[in-house]
């Protein structure tokens, strides 16, 4: 008797990722995305307000939180790859250049491991910003919840 394992990755939008399937997405960030962080997170540190106290200090300009540069890679692991009903489960992030005001972004994820039993991914990601220097760089585990109906 053959035992059939169940497929892990059943009734998700976009399927079952590959290893070495990749995407990335590109934004602006500006001092919307800041206020609209410091709303949600009370984050009022002056390096996102007071611009003579940024630009004297060692980033030379105001910087956006981490939590903002790190959101694209939400809208990157939700919309795009592994897609529709992905959270993260873990992460490990290092913010390694920080990212300011009105500058340009790109997210990248990659997927290095799909397990077949259960729709989690590793995958690596990374924030670049208009220069194409990394900001942040890591890993995530993800889980891709099933939205199928039916």
């Amino acid at each position: 008797m053959s035992e059939s394992k169940a497929d892990g990755w059943a009734g998700v939008v976009k399927g079952k990722p590959k290893v070495g399937d990749v995407a990335e997405r590109s934004r602006r960030t500006g001092m919307k995305d800041i206020e609209a962080f410091t709303e949600m997170t009370g984050d009022r540190n002056p390096l996102h307000y007071d611009r003579e106290l940024a630009e004297a200090s060692i980033f030379g300009k105001l910087i956006v939180q981490g939590g903002v540069t790190s959101g694209i890679l939400n809208a990157l692991v939700a919309e795009d790859l592994p897609g529709p009903g992905t959270v993260f489960l873990g992460v490990e992030w290092k913010f390694v250049k920080a990212v300011g005001v009105d500058e340009t972004i790109t997210g990248r994820v990659e997927i290095k491991e799909v397990r077949d039993d259960k729709p989690i991914c590793k995958i690596e990601t990374s924030v670049r910003n208009e220069a194409g220097e990394i900001c942040l760089s890591g890993t995530a585990t993800v889980y891709t919840v099933a939205l199928a109906k039916g």
